[in-house]
């Protein structure tokens, strides 16, 4: 695995063609899907931990966050780095819904090329969050004033940003997914399951195979001759 969907993004000059999208997220979501049916939690989803191989297959790596699903009753570490809005907010009790929001994160970044929620730390995070998608209330987010860091970050009122303001060049189905995704209330959130048989999925400009994506070039692997060079001593 030489690369990762970090630096992909970082290397391409225009935003990805939403069938390379629509193949990567699916790679991504297929993922997820497998972990989540064995309770695992990644907890640190983003571009640089989707490694992807020379072939254009994506697969998830960096499990050092990572930790098993044992139920509602159970509490988890807020200090991950998956930066779902109930984290930010100091919650303890969650489940493996935080990486369908790093994933719908993914997502909007492969279409806008750039990160949606950019953040130099957590309050900052938030605040971009809240700009987008509005000021959570108990219609929005139910339970969201029990969250233990709820009333110690107060922002002005917002308003909800339109998802296709926010990912201006992507589709209709796109849009849609985003906004199934990215909703503040968790048990409302899509799966992982859910989200692959979502449309945007299932409609033209349908997914390319893996192996028409376009990856930065690679260095080629130093000659044993080279290595041999490297390992020589130097004479003083």
């Amino acid at each position: 695995m030489r690369t990762d969907l970090s630096r992909v993004l970082k290397h391409l000059t225009r935003p990805l063609q939403e069938s390379h999208v629509k193949t990567y997220a699916r790679m991504l979501l297929r993922g997820l899907d497998h972990c989540h049916s064995l309770n695992i939690m990644h907890r640190d989803v983003k571009p640089a931990n989707l490694l992807i191989s020379p072939s254009g297959i994506l697969k998830l790596g960096d499990f050092g966050l990572a930790t098993i699903y044992v139920g509602p009753n159970k509490s988890y570490s807020h200090q991950v780095a998956t930066r779902a809005p109930e984290l930010l907010y100091g919650s303890r009790s969650y489940d493996q819904s935080v990486d369908m929001w790093s994933a719908g994160c993914v997502i909007a970044e492969m279409l806008n090329h750039s990160p949606l929620f950019p953040g130099e730390n957590d309050i900052d995070q938030l605040h971009t969050v809240l700009k987008a998608l509005g000021s959570p209330t108990q219609d929005n987010w139910p339970g969201v004033r029990k969250l233990p860091d709820y009333n110690k970050i107060t922002f002005t009122k917002m308003n909800p940003v339109p998802m296709n303001q926010l990912v201006p060049n992507a589709s209709p189905h796109a849009i849609d997914l985003l906004s199934k995704l990215l909703v503040y209330d968790s048990e409302k959130r899509y799966t992982a399951k859910q989200a692959l048989q979502h449309p945007f999925f299932h409609t033209e400009p349908y997914a390319v195979h893996y192996s028409e994506l376009q990856l930065p070039q690679q260095p080629s692997p130093p000659s044993q001759q080279q290595l041999q060079q490297q390992q020589q001593p130097i004479e003083t």
